[in-house]
């Protein structure tokens, strides 16, 4: 039985309990798009000329033999996806705040540059939208307001505040916008519940699965961990590192014609998560690890620029994932030096 991967359509029919000795064969779309192409059908799709395609795959020995998947690893994927796309939500309202924000009290930002990554800054979004209340009532009650909220607010930003408040001027539609703003405030907090909620069930979910050895490396925390193992799936599906690089479409592309070669840029073909995933565990090496930092630092002595820096870190995040996870060990620094 050959069945097409097809985001989540195709769970039903690939979970479906088959009669003992078929054998299940799961296959990339990408594969079964190519063999399309070599029939010379490359722009036309119905679903018999697929079926063609599989079979054809099929009688080649092709296909990803499916087996029961991991519990855990499910459940990391299905909350890593949730968390990826309340993150998304939370930038899109983030700047839709801002947007309302600067209507409802301009000069803010400019008192105070993150307003959103200040607990200070929340605090007057929330509280002091309209300028007037924080104008009205000074600098050495602001700091006495923020202290009986748990917020320590210097004198100089305190002023800088307050004189940003009498110097605003007001658009016609400062009311609207500050009722708007209270309404993505609301859904800010709630969205960032959400989130924390979410990583707390991934730290409960990660040290069950096979991935709970790459915490120990530095600059992987649970979200980076969980982002990798949902974008990859069962590690047993891998022959190597060189593959699931590949599948990431980090590798270079290749042009050879007459005995001349040409290397390309990346190909981003393959999944775009488990590329993000790759990009973001090197980025975790470049910030904490020392070898690591030592290597880029080498790269860039070398003139390259940052996203070749980058992909080779990915390219080391990948080899070192991959053999803990193969390995069931721990992170040893002066293996990886």
């Amino acid at each position: 039985m050959g069945i097409e991967a097809a985001g989540h359509y195709h769970r039903p029919v690939l979970d479906y309990g088959w009669p003992a000795g078929w054998e299940v064969l799961e296959f990339n779309p990408a594969h079964v798009a190519e063999q399309r192409r070599v029939a010379g059908r490359r722009r036309v799709k119905t679903d018999a000329i697929d079926l063609e395609a599989i079979t054809e795959l099929v009688l080649a020995g092709r296909g990803q033999p499916v087996v029961a998947a991991e519990t855990v690893v499910c459940e990391i994927a299905a909350w890593a996806a949730h968390r990826t796309r309340r993150v998304a939500v939370r930038a899109a309202t983030k700047n839709q705040l801002l947007g309302q924000l600067d209507r409802a009290f301009p000069r803010l930002t400019a008192a105070l540059p993150d307003v959103l990554g200040t607990k200070i800054g929340r605090l007057i979004a929330t509280e002091f939208a309209d300028p007037g209340r924080l104008a009205a009532l000074g600098a050495s009650r602001l700091i006495r307001f923020a202290a009986a909220r748990d917020i320590q607010l210097r004198r100089p930003v305190a002023d800088r505040l307050v004189a940003a408040a009498q110097e605003a001027l007001l658009t016609a539609d400062a009311a609207v916008a500050r009722r708007v703003l209270a309404a993505d405030v609301a859904l800010l907090a709630d969205l960032d519940t959400q989130i924390v909620a979410v990583e707390a069930e991934l730290a409960a979910l990660v040290p069950r699965s096979a991935f709970s050895t790459l915490t120990s490396v530095p600059g992987w925390g649970v979200v980076r961990v969980a982002n990798y193992a949902a974008a990859l799936g069962d590690p047993a599906r891998w022959l190597g590192p060189r593959q699931i690089y590949r599948a990431a479409g980090l590798s270079p592309m290749q042009y050879e014609s007459a005995g001349k070669r040409r290397d390309g840029t990346i190909s981003r073909e393959g999944s775009v998560a488990l590329r993000r995933a790759l990009i973001d565990l090197g980025i975790g090496l470049w910030l904490c690890d020392p070898a690591a930092k030592a290597y880029a630092a080498a790269l860039k002595a070398r003139g390259k620029h940052g996203g070749i820096v980058a992909c080779a870190l990915a390219h080391r995040a990948t080899r070192i994932a991959h053999a803990l996870v193969r390995d069931h060990t721990s992170y040893d620094p002066s293996h990886w030096s």
